[in-house]
């Protein structure tokens, strides 16, 4: 499996990223989804995920209401749709497959990821 993640980039904070994931040998459709984030000195956390069965969706707290995240599992492209940005969601993020849509653990190895940086 090999992840690429676009779409970060510098903003200011109260402004919107979209992220993008691609990801070939992981067919999305059949596959829970996440968005992971690290930011510099704290380890990687889940952000978001995506059940494939019914297309639930979880978010963590710090970023609920804010953040979206869909699939297009037409395209095999997953996204997440940052809003009304903190200076605290700055981070490298990642996409992956999940075993279980809430509690893991990532299913493939790391892909580069795409750094999100927001200014105050």
């Amino acid at each position: 499996v090999q992840l690429v993640e676009s779409g970060g980039g510098l903003v200011q904070a109260g402004g919107s990223l979209r992220l993008s994931c691609t990801a070939s040998g992981l067919t999305f459709s059949l596959s829970d989804l996440g968005w992971f984030r690290r930011a510099p000195g704290k380890q990687r956390e889940l952000v978001a995920s995506i059940r494939a069965l019914g297309g639930i969706t979880y978010y963590a707290d710090s970023v609920k209401g804010r953040f979206t995240i869909s699939s297009d599992n037409a395209g095999n492209t997953m996204y997440l749709q940052m809003n009304d940005l903190k200076p605290e969601d700055t981070a490298v993020y990642y996409c992956n497959g999940m075993s279980d849509y809430k509690y893991g653990p990532p299913m493939a190895a790391w892909g580069q990821g795409t750094q999100v940086t927001v200014s105050s």
